[in-house]
């Protein structure tokens, strides 16, 4: 039996920190929409797992 092969990481730091640059501009853009709630939740999310 061959063992699995190991999971690589689907995003990089870089896309971490461009993403982190990008939410609070789209959440500006669109604070009064309902689904504001979810990006400020993400970005509150990266924000952590940048700290990892």
């Amino acid at each position: 039996m061959s063992e699995p092969t190991r999971a690589r990481a689907v995003l990089s730091t870089e896309d971490f920190k461009l993403i982190r640059e990008a939410v609070p501009h789209y959440l500006r853009a669109h604070e009064d929409q309902p689904e504001s709630i979810k990006f400020s939740n993400l970005y509150h999310r990266l924000g952590s797992a940048a700290r990892r």
